[in-house]
This record gives C-alpha cells, structure tokens and sequence, in this order.
C-alpha cells in the first residue's frame, strides 16, 4: 500500500456502484440472494428442501476470502504464503489433525508462489464480496446435503447448477420481466397489476421495496462528489450491473439527478475482463431504452455506454484531460474485480472499500430487548457479513500451530496481502473520505 496517496493530484475518479457508492442492507439482502438461489436449486434442480430453512447461527460461515475447491465441495482460508490456515468440508469444519493430513505446511494446490495469485480459475471460486457470501453459505450446504445423501461423497458437480441460478436470477432480461403498474378506477380505489416472468427472485424484491434493501447515500458522500466534479475532476462511475439496474440503485441512493454527477457512466462492464481484455475482446455499446445497440470502433466522446474496455476508456481521458498519462483512481469493494485489474493491468490508483475495518465486530449491536416486550412473531435477525466470523477467525490475520508446548504464532491472511499489494489505501466506507472534506 501507499505511503503517501493525495485524491488532489488525480485526475480522473472512477467508482463501482454496488457495495461502493451503493451499500446494502446486508442483514436483509443477504438473506434475499440465498433465497433466490435455494429456491431455484429446490424447484428447478431437485435439491433438497432443507436448502430453503436457515437459522441465523448459519450466516456466521459467511467470510470474505474463502475459496471453494469446485470439485470436493472443500472451502479453504488461506495465509498470504499459500499454506492453508483452515478448511471446511461443507459446513463441517476440520480439526487441526484432519487439516494437517489433508495439506500440511505445503501450498495450496493452485497457488502460484511467483505471482501469489491463484492458478486453473475453472477448479476453484474465491468469495471476496457480499454478493457473492450468501452463494459460500449455499454451496457448503449442498455440499452437506449431497454427502449425507450418497454416504460420504467426496466429489460434486453442483457448480453448474449455481451458475444456473446466477444466470436466472441475475440475466439481463430478468430485471425488465417484472413490471408492476398502478391504475385508479372510477370509485377512486387503487389496481395494482403485476407482470411476472421467469425472472428468479432478487430483482422482484428490490424493485418492490428498494428501501428495504438499500441504504440512501450521505449527504456527505454526494457534497463530496460534487466538489470534485467543481474542482475539475472527471467522475466515471463503471459498475458490472446492467443499465436498468443501475438506474434504480443510483436513483435511490444518489436522487433523481445522479447522471449530472458522473462524466461518463458504464454499465454491463463485465470486469475483471473490462480492465484485462483487449478492445477487439470487449468493444464499448451504445444504449437505447437500456438495450445494447451497435458496437463502437472506439471512444470518443462522454456518455452512458454497456460493456467495453478500460484501454479505449484512457484514451478518451487523455483527449477529455489534455494531458498524455492522466492519473486514475478507481474505488471498488471487490479484489477478483475492481482492485487487482485495475491496479495490475490498467496501473490505476486503488481504494478498497472494505467494510470489515470498521472493526470485525461490525456495528454495534442494537440493546436487547427483553423476551417479552419481542413480538410473537418476531424472528432472530442474521449475523451482518461484516463481522466476525467464530468459524473462520479473522479476515487479516489467523494463528497457525506450532509444535506442542510452544505458542500459536500469527501470520497474515492471503487477503490481507493481497490488499496490502493491490490497493493504494483501504477504506470502511466512502464517508471515511467524503467526511474530512467537510
């Protein structure tokens, strides 16, 4: 990381919309996205209905940083050397002998040393961000179920049916197949007819109550914003969501102006590949009604374009900058997404916005409530994914044993030094910058 990063001498300020300038209300969205995939898997797949029951102790598996070994179900944490630290057979964590015959002290079996990045992406899913946790707590459930099923299974094929429940869920046709409309008849009472198909769960739901499930945006991030664009930067704002989506989250959390905000808006980026793929892989599109037009030779002008590359995307900044190697920094929340492309094949300025260094307990804690005053009805609420998980440990540092009759000693996570090595800064939140301006 950075010893010295001034925001002054950028520039161009580039941001990921979700989990970014958009923070959702993960003790509700959380549970939102399990439930979209474990109702697909359970109707359209045939898995077993228990997928559809979580308790809140359940929720305390989710942890950044978890990769999933694709082909035995295990999830592993590992410590920046590539060794690792513990690991999970579905749910069922194993003991320090069962991790010691299973891996030792060697490396993982896809880590690369020289790089200390991951090797063969197709064997194995790193879990780095919010979206993507409720899908860890699903995977190491089913990989629960199948082996309780098939007496001790040791090898699955489930992934294609939760990329399946991804692409239902979360395709581009999905947000536009749910409409609702209201109309007022002659005795002045309220229709409302809803137009719903085959577009999964998770879009439904937020477009009917996005209050819910978003958080509106400080007033102090959206002054922040507008004094930079006063203070002549160039604001790009490049999400992976799609351009409808993108409108809501950004109408409901910025206001109905929010595209005033922005020198040029990106949706359907598709990244990492935006930042790593070459122009001829990923032209920019032109949109109209939120639908991919035709594809653009180059960039040329500021806009609201779909998909494209961050190579064509420079070049328009050096044109918009007058300046032959204008300095980019982009604020995203996810490593696998924003911070290392970016960083590693565009060479921007990175901030990580990383929610677990408000603490690893999380927020405070709401003052109980005595069991009498709580409604009938009233269910237990999940654990936020931003705290601390007693499964997992910490998502910066974990103890590794030594021989007996000497002292566990503490060694930095894989994530940890990957964050270290990637991002200029890491940040909570957007307020952490947008407050000291004020």
């Amino acid at each position: 990381m950075a010893q010295h990063f001034s925001l002054a001498a950028c520039d161009v300020v580039g941001f990921d919309l979700d989990h970014t300038l958009c923070r959702y209300n993960l003790p509700e969205s959380a549970p939102l996205i399990y439930n979209s995939f474990a109702r697909f898997l359970v109707k359209e797949k045939g898995y077993d209905k228990e997928l559809l029951t979580v308790t809140p102790e359940d929720w305390d598996f989710c942890c950044k940083g978890l990769a999933l070994d694709l082909e035995d179900g295990t999830f592993i944490k590992l410590a920046e050397n590539g060794t690792v630290l513990r690991a999970s057979h579905g749910t069922k964590m194993m003991t320090p002998d069962m991790l010691a015959e299973a891996y030792g002290k060697k490396e993982w079996k896809y880590f690369v040393s020289d790089t200390g990045m991951p090797s063969h992406p197709g064997k194995y899913y790193f879990y780095d961000n919010y979206f993507d946790l409720p899908g860890a707590l699903l995977c190491a459930r089913v990989a629960d179920s199948l082996t309780k099923q098939n007496s001790g299974q040791k090898t699955f094929d489930f992934w294609k049916d939760i990329v399946a429940g991804i692409q239902h869920n979360f395709k581009m046709s999905a947000f536009k197949a749910y409409r609702f409309t209201t109309a007022w008849n002659s005795s002045s009472s309220c229709a409302i007819h809803i137009e719903k198909k085959n577009c999964g769960l998770y879009f439904p739901e937020i477009k009917r109550d996005p209050g819910k499930y978003l958080h509106s945006c400080p007033e102090s991030v959206r002054n922040w914003l507008q004094q930079l664009k006063s203070a002549g930067k160039i604001l790009l704002l490049i999400t992976s969501s799609h351009s409808d989506y993108c409108k809501l989250l950004c109408e409901y959390t910025l206001g109905d102006d929010f595209a005033d905000l922005f020198d040029i808006v990106i949706t359907n980026a598709l990244k990492p590949g935006f930042f790593s793929h070459s122009p001829s892989q990923r032209p920019f599109y032109t949109l109209k009604d939120d639908e991919e037009q035709e594809s653009l030779p180059s960039l040329d002008k500021p806009g609201w374009y779909s998909q494209g590359n961050s190579a064509h995307l420079y070049e328009l900044l050096k044109k918009m900058t007058s300046k032959p190697k204008p300095k980019v920094v982009y604020f995203g929340d996810s490593m696998h997404s924003d911070i290392f492309p970016a960083s590693h094949y565009s060479h921007w300025e990175t901030v990580l916005i990383l929610e677990e260094l408000r603490g690893e307990e999380g927020e405070k804690p709401e003052e109980a409530e005595p069991l009498e005053k709580k409604g009938k009805y009233e269910e237990p609420k999940a654990k936020p994914l931003n705290t601390l998980s007693k499964k997992w440990g910490s998502f910066f540092i974990d103890s590794v044993s030594e021989r007996e009759n000497t002292e566990d000693s503490l060694v930095y996570t894989w994530s940890s030094n990957k964050i270290s090595t990637y991002s200029t800064i890491a940040i909570p939140s957007l307020e952490a910058i947008a407050d000291s301006y004020f």
